[in-house]
């Protein structure tokens, strides 16, 4: 099975998850005011995944690691879980390359 993205509700905003096959969440967008916004996110996250230049692998405070992936702007679009390893966290990326171009959304909104 291949990835989707999840369209939802968040308040009165809207926000996207991609999940894997295996309906894991593997990047969750930033928060847009309208629908229309989401779902520019999510071309955004279709046209810039495939490329290993718009990751940033980071580390957060406590030591977790993790990436966003980023726009052609420089703008943040996407966040992933936190990761124990970097070998993880790289798994995450390749997950991410993988699913990102689905033509797929469930519009749960």
């Amino acid at each position: 099975m291949s990835g989707y993205y999840d369209l939802k509700r968040s308040g009165d905003q809207y926000m996207f998850n991609l999940k894997a096959g295996n309906h894991e969440t593997i990047l969750t967008s930033e928060r847009y005011t309208t629908k229309a916004s989401a779902s520019g996110g999510i071309e955004s996250v279709r046209k810039n995944s495939p490329s290993d230049a718009r990751y940033q692998r980071k580390t957060a405070s406590d030591g977790s690691l993790y990436f966003t992936l980023t726009g052609a702007n420089g703008e943040i679009i996407g966040r992933s879980e936190m990761y124990s390893s970097t070998s993880a966290r790289d798994n995450g990326i390749d997950s991410v390359k993988a699913n990102g171009p689905t033509p797929t959304v469930k519009d749960n909104t």
